[in-house]
């Protein structure tokens, strides 16, 4: 079986995201920073005449941040997450990728803990190696309802 994927970047890691599960992808704009939302929470962006969240990921995944200067090109990718848009901030977006079941392993049950749950297996291409991502498990159901909570308040 095969299936599309868009890959991005993080720092110097590589990541996919099953394509029918994005909506858009877009220049990062203007944000409107959330007084007392979480660390990863970037802030709010009109996204078509709607309030979005956007989702730094890299601060979600623990890494830096870019400096202003580079942050201000990256992208957001707008996928729904249960009947919402969320945004999730990356540094930039590649291409579209098809792969097939035999690229794809399981992750190593050395990555264990909290991010192996989001993590649906790791593609191989050519002679790199890209996480494949379940963004609808990136972020826990707390976390979900917080900023659902958070763009109801705007």
């Amino acid at each position: 079986m095969e299936f599309k994927i868009v890959s991005f970047v993080l720092g110097d890691e590589e990541f996919g995201v099953d394509i029918m599960k994005i909506d858009s992808i877009v220049e990062l704009g203007k944000l409107t920073k959330i007084p007392e939302s979480a660390d990863y929470v970037e802030g709010v962006m009109n996204f078509r005449g709607t309030v979005i969240p956007v989702v730094n990921l890299r601060r979600k995944f623990y890494m830096d941040d870019l400096p202003e200067d580079q942050k201000k090109r990256s992208k957001v990718i707008v996928v729904n997450l249960e009947n919402r848009k969320v945004g999730f901030m990356v540094d930039d977006v590649r291409e579209v990728l098809t792969i097939s079941d035999e690229q794809l392993e399981e992750p190593p049950a050395e990555v264990g803990g909290v991010g192996r749950s989001y993590v649906l297996g790791i593609a191989k291409i050519g002679e790199s190696m890209m996480i494949i991502l379940d963004i609808d498990k990136v972020l826990s159901a707390e976390e979900k309802l917080e900023l659902g909570r958070l763009v109801e308040n705007v």
